[in-house]
């Protein structure tokens, strides 16, 4: 019988895992992290702990250790099957072993299994990482260290296996977190923030370019760990050019140097101003049950339904006339507002929003492939770009087919994608919106998913960019083979990141120059970036790893879409090149086994899983699978793979008795419960506006603005139309009330000043003063745009 003690799971089963120590080092825009997991063993038999985990999907995962006793283990990059066979092996003849690999479906979950661990044994496990940190609209840098991994929704009928993960409540994780980061730039840190409580920042030079900052005690486990940093001064476009390992070969990927440029695109601004904004917008809103999770932990917060209609209700009514628009909504199925996209009108947008508010969190499962092959199947409005908004908590099992799909139809239109709340799969979410030649955004914590939807609409209004080409100009004798994908997105002021591999040999004072060239709204353009190709110093392999795993994850995507027949040549390329770099990949493994203990270890094995936080548990619908820790492992001589009980990461298909998501012939408006009426002031008035962008002067308007009517109606200038002195009231109030907002209601206010102007009536010059009186406002004329 096992004796509970220590650490124990809600089922009683004793949890070997009792911290994590993660040490983030920020240069510049690229962080390496390097965590640390201790384990003990405080049960009679020896053990095999699992843990399922998330990483960011772009990261490369470069090193694995293990540390038993006062022995160190060094774990080697494998193909996976010989990974695991070599695993298998050591835990039958009774040795220890490290397992890590990432799923076959998910390229952002990986499991680590630790082998062997005898009684009262303690092991620490050892993982490296680097990552690039994502560009915020305000500038700043953005890393996650995820620590909620929700469960995944595998959809019947879809390829590979599930992703067995134990999962417990936020409050009830067993084991600590400590979390400590370095940020160093040629620019000063002006400042760190965070969604976790952190100890003041530590400036370590009088230049203020070099700070420490870390994670307060008492993490909590309710969300992922945000990081944003800010430096001074705008982001500029760099080059950093790497040396070669010393130790590989010239000619060779790991031998060459390599360079990986940042580029921040500037756009002509009377191209820019000149392009029309039109297109067809279509919005695919997740209404599956986790849906109706909390968006953030706060009291009196909004589920994510309640955030996601709100959101819609500003999209809509920031839409640009003359275009076309659709709104589609999925769970276990999916439906649609109209056939296909209608032109934006007044009549078709009430339509809508009439159906917008009886959304709810009720069609089940998350089965995203089907409305998006539905979506694809209707044929694009000619001269009307299609710009696709996906929303989406990002609880999916068949991640890799979903990214498929969008690439396959890259060339239509343009994705862009938000994961919603804690937990979100970013492989999913930066996946299609990559492939989709669109942006990525995540709304967690007590971010407004209003205000992330504003930021990509502008993005969408953007004249897309064609044509887009790199040229290279470097010294005679030097080449560059770009490791990078082909660019297929552009936009103002957004990071590209290019890498490359250099051949051949040049001095130290050589430079080369690079050209990115583009047409935007049948405008030839280009942008360039001069550099230096001496090596920088101290940045270890950091670009060669990051060049490498992008390259990896294309050839991944290549053989996924050519069919396990078919991708042979490709997997033996990925293998291959894993394993020279080092990095890890879905097809390889890191495994370790410690040949120094003689002694083969006794008694049965016990397989112990650690649970993970989840935030929102839809684990009782149909399809979310999640696993309860489990039964004792058979004896070591009886040789049982471990990952045959991690079904995601064996590839077997898993039964499920939910029916196959189809086109739902009911309304969105058969919800049973009531229409909603936004309750916010802001969404109040906003639902008001007109198609045109003019506001109506009737009792709800009054009521938006907390007047009464007739006192609304007696201030009016006698010159003045009652639509334009509605719409300028409405005006002045976003200006006077909401300017902290101002990034969410900004393209509605532009369309409402342009139907002013469009009226070719004068403006009083006493109506904004009027209606400033009237609020109790003092907004200038010009600042409201007139």
């Amino acid at each position: 019988m096992v004796t509970c003690c220590g650490l124990i799971t809600a089922s009683k089963d004793p949890v070997p895992l009792r911290s994590i120590e993660v040490q983030l080092d920020v240069r510049d825009h690229v962080g390496t992290v390097v965590s640390t997991l201790h384990y003990q063993n405080k049960e009679d038999k020896p053990i095999e702990a699992l843990f399922v985990f998330p990483l960011p999907a772009d990261a490369a995962v470069c090193h694995f250790s293990g540390t038993i006793g006062a022995t160190q283990i060094v774990a080697e990059l494998k193909d996976k099957q010989q990974a695991r066979e070599e695993y298998d092996d050591a835990l039958s003849s009774g040795r220890q072993a490290f397992l890590l690999e990432e799923s076959q479906q998910s390229p952002d979950i990986f499991s680590l299994s630790v082998g062997s661990l005898p009684p009262g044994e303690s092991a620490s496990i050892r993982l490296e990482y680097v990552t690039e940190l994502a560009v915020q609209a305000d500038a700043g840098l953005m890393f996650t260290l995820p620590a909620v991994l929700n469960p995944r929704y595998q959809p019947p009928g879809s390829e590979g296996g599930s992703v067995q993960m134990t999962s417990v409540a936020a409050s009830l994780v067993p084991y600590s977190l400590s979390f400590c980061a370095r940020v160093s730039s040629p620019r000063p840190v002006s400042k760190v923030e965070s969604n976790c409580s952190l100890d003041p920042l530590q400036y370590l030079n009088s230049e203020q370019s070099k700070a420490t900052v870390q994670l307060a005690d008492g993490h909590k486990f309710d969300r992922d760990v945000e990081l944003l940093i800010y430096y001074k001064g705008a982001h500029q476009p760099t080059a950093v050019v790497e040396a070669g390992q010393a130790s590989a070969r010239p000619g060779t990927l790991m031998g060459d140097p390599a360079v990986m440029l940042s580029l921040y695109p500037e756009f002509p601004q009377a191209v820019m101003s000149s392009a029309a904004s039109c297109g067809e917008f279509v919005f695919l809103m997740d209404r599956s049950g986790s849906m109706d999770c909390p968006i953030n932990q706060n009291k009196g917060r909004q589920t994510r339904i309640d955030s996601a209609r709100d959101t819609l209700l500003l999209l809509l009514k920031s839409l640009p006339m003359g275009c076309y628009f659709n709104i589609y909504s999925f769970g276990s199925t999916y439906e649609h507002v109209f056939p296909k996209s209608m032109e934006y009108t007044e009549e078709t947008m009430g339509e809508a929003l009439d159906k917008v508010k009886n959304m709810q969190a009720n069609l089940g499962g998350t089965a995203i492939l089907q409305p998006l092959k539905h979506i694809y199947s209707q044929t694009c409005i000619p001269s009307q770009s299609r710009q696709l908004f996906v929303f989406t908590d990002g609880e999916v099992e068949n991640t890799r087919q979903v990214i498929n799909l969008v690439k396959t139809h890259s060339g239509s239109h343009r994705c862009f994608s938000f994961g919603i709340g804690e937990g979100a799969s970013s492989a999913l979410i930066n996946g299609i919106a990559k492939e989709g030649g669109g942006h990525a955004q995540f709304i967690r914590g007590d971010e407004r998913m209003q205000l992330k939807a504003m930021q990509s609409l502008r993005f969408a209004l953007q004249p897309a960019v064609v044509d887009i080409s790199i040229t290279w100009d470097l010294p005679k004798g030097v080449s560059a083979t770009v490791l990078s994908p082909p660019i297929t997105a552009i936009f103002q002021g957004h990071r590209s990141l290019i890498y490359a591999q250099l051949t051949g040999e040049s001095s130290e004072a050589a430079e080369g120059h690079v050209t990115i060239k583009y047409i935007l709204a049948g405008h030839p353009s280009q942008n360039q970036l001069r550099f230096g190709l001496q090596p920088a110093e101290d940045t270890g392999l950091t670009v060669h790893r990051l060049g490498t795993r992008t390259l990896i994850r294309s050839l991944e995507t290549e053989g996924s879409e050519r069919g396990q027949e078919q991708d042979g040549g490709v997997k033996a390329k990925v293998v291959e090149l894993s394993i020279q770099s080092g990095v890890s990949s879905s097809f390889t493994a890191f495994v370790a086994v410690n040949k120094s203990n003689s002694e083969p270890i006794q008694g049965p094995l016990l397989r112990r899983k650690v649970p993970l936080p989840v935030c929102c548990s839809p684990c009782s619908m149909p399809g979310f699978q999640a696993v309860a820790m489990a039964a004792p492992r058979q004896p070591p001589h009886v040789k049982t793979r471990l990952m045959k009980a991690m079904q995601g990461f064996k590839g077997r298909r898993q039964k499920s008795s939910n029916v196959h998501g189809a086109v739902s012939s009911s309304s969105l408006t058969e919800c049973s419960l009531p229409v909603q009426t936004p309750t916010d002031p802001l969404m109040q008035l906003v639902s008001l506006q007109k198609v045109s962008g003019c506001w109506e002067l009737d009792a709800a308007l009054a009521a938006a603005l907390g007047k009464a009517s007739q006192e609304v109606q007696k201030l009016k200038p006698p010159e003045v139309e009652k639509e334009v002195w509605a719409t300028v009231l409405a005006l002045v109030w976003l200006h006077g009330f909401k300017s902290d907002t101002r990034d969410e209601w900004g393209l509605l206010a532009m369309k409402a000043v342009s139907w002013i102007r469009a009226q070719n009536t004068p403006l009083a010059p006493d109506c904004v003063a009027a209606a400033n009186t009237l609020l109790g406002c003092n907004v200038q004329r010009e600042a409201v745009g007139l």
